[in-house]
This record gives C-alpha cells, sequence and structure tokens, in this order.
C-alpha cells in the first residue's frame, strides 16, 4: 500500500476510513494475531488436531459386533480432567499429552496421568512429533524423561508417537518421504531402547500416505492407533492388517477426543504387561 507523506493531497473521511480497515484486516491475518490465517502457538497441537481439517466427516461407529473399550485422550486444553465422571460413563482407558518437541511439556499432565490412573484406567501418555525442530531419536529421549516411560505395572500403556499433520506449516514438515521414514524409525528405535517396548504410532492414512509414501515399514511392530472421524476406520495404512486403537470423533459425550480399543478390556490389560 502507498505510503501518504507530507504535502501530498489530504484524504478524505471515506478514504481514511477505507486505510483504517485495510490495516486493521492485515492485522488481524498476520501470523501470531487472532485472525483466521493465525498459526497455532508451539505447544498448543494436539492428538487429531489436523483431522477433521483434512480427514474428518463425522459420524459415530456403526455396525461392528466386536467387543470395544472406550477411550479418551486429553491435554492441557482440557485442563483439570473429571476422572471419576468419565470413569462413570464407560471409558476405561486415557492417553495424556506429556510433551511436544523438544521444547514444550503440559501443565496438566500430572492431574491428567495420575488421575486417570487413580480412578482405575490404563493410561499411557503421548508424544506430539515436531520432525522439522530436532531428531526423532532426540524426541523420544524428551518424550521418556518426561511422563513418557513405561512400566511392567498392568495399567501403563507404551507410549503413543503423534505424527500428523503439521499445525505450524508444511504438511510433512519440510521432509521427503524417505526423510519422514527414517525420522519415524529413529524415533521408535530410541523409544524402545529406552522403555523396552514399541511405541504406538497414532496417524491418519492420507497423512501417512502423503508424507511416509504409504510406508509399510512398521506394521509388523508397532500398534496402530488410527484416526478417522467417520462411522469406520476406513482403509488402512500400509503394513497394518487391523488397528490396535481407533479415534472416531473429537466431539464426544465428555471431555476428551473419543476412542475405541479394539478389543476387550483383558486385550487393553495385555497391551499394557507387554
Amino acid at each position: 500500500m502507498p505510503v501518504h507523506r507530507p504535502g501530498t493531497a489530504r484524504r478524505g473521511p471515506l478514504a481514511a476510513a477505507g486505510i483504517l480497515l485495510s490495516a486493521l484486516v492485515l492485522l488481524l491475518t498476520a501470523p501470531g494475531t487472532s485472525g483466521a490465517a493465525q498459526t497455532p502457538a508451539r505447544g498448543s497441537a494436539t492428538l487429531g488436531m489436523g483431522v477433521a481439517a483434512h480427514d474428518g466427516t463425522g459420524g459415530a461407529p456403526t455396525g461392528s459386533t466386536a467387543v470395544q473399550t472406550e477411550g479418551v485422550d486429553t491435554s492441557s486444553h482440557n485442563g483439570n480432567v473429571a476422572w471419576t465422571t468419565l470413569w462413570n460413563s464407560g471409558v476405561k482407558w486415557a492417553y495424556v499429552k506429556a510433551t511436544e518437541g523438544t521444547y514444550y511439556t503440559n501443565p496438566y499432565f500430572a492431574q491428567q496421568y495420575n488421575g486417570s490412573y487413580n480412578v482405575g484406567m490404563i493410561r499411557g501418555a503421548y508424544h506430539f512429533a515436531t520432525p522439522d525442530t530436532t531428531s526423532g531419536a532426540t524426541q523420544a529421549n524428551y518424550f521418556v524423561d518426561h511422563g513418557g516411560g513405561w512400566s511392567r505395572d498392568g495399567r501403563t500403556l507404551p507410549g503413543a508417537l503423534d505424527i500428523e499433520w503439521n499445525p505450524y506449516g508444511a504438511a510433512c514438515y519440510g521432509l521427503s518421504q524417505a526423510g519422514m521414514v527414517n525420522w519415524i524409525r529413529d524415533f521408535v528405535n530410541q523409544y524402545r531402547a529406552r522403555t523396552g517396548r514399541d511405541a504406538v504410532i497414532y496417524t491418519a492414512t492420507s497423512w501417512w500416505t502423503q508424507c511416509t509414501g504409504n510406508s509399510a515399514a512398521f506394521g509388523s511392530t508397532n500398534p496402530l492407533w488410527i484416526a478417522r472421524y467417520n462411522t469406520d476406520p476406513g482403509t488402512l495404512p500400509a503394513g497394518w492388517g487391523y488397528y490396535t486403537m481407533w479415534q472416531y470423533t473429537s466431539s464426544g459425550p465428555t471431555v476428551g477426543d473419543h476412542s475405541k480399543f479394539n478389543g476387550a478390556y483383558d486385550r487393553l490389560q495385555a497391551l499394557a504387561n507387554g
């Protein structure tokens, strides 16, 4: 927009108002402001943040007669969670955001992670991956060091890697498909070295196809937590013949995103025990 300098023709009231309106639009849509084009603050990403925009059409599970066990995931956005209410509603397991990148820890982690355990739930922690900031091994270590570990107490699930659309920039974090596969391998290998468990991989089929080339490299080792907000989980990523968990909605009847564990409660206990 041209700069108005002293000595040029004065603008009328309507022109001045137009200038102010244009400036306001630019301000509201600039990164770091509250406009529609705002990039979210680092640390604010959550499990499934990109699913509704890219892969979700709504709906509730239908048609399955298999026994499944209800769960939720939570983050700092949920604050102090009423775990007793969730337990009484039928929720029996939970995943809690522990970390993101190597720069963020959930300030509500203790209340959420210990609170779910204390009401009887089987619970685990998850890490929101940012492959454009540090290596997979570095982030795995940060995750384990800040709540993402595992113990064979029958109530702790293996940590989950949340690998999905980048809320802060390019969908695939600037990595090639081969580079993304290597980053994920780096993370899960280091997580296993630190804990003795294979991390759960949370993702959506469309993102996995776009950003890993639909790699089949992890299907035989890492449990799949598939994200699809629809009446069924749809086509799974290559390498996985079945899902372990399915996040089917971000707008459940109670706090947090809701998921189904693909089995009865004793199978959930078996996953926790390793």
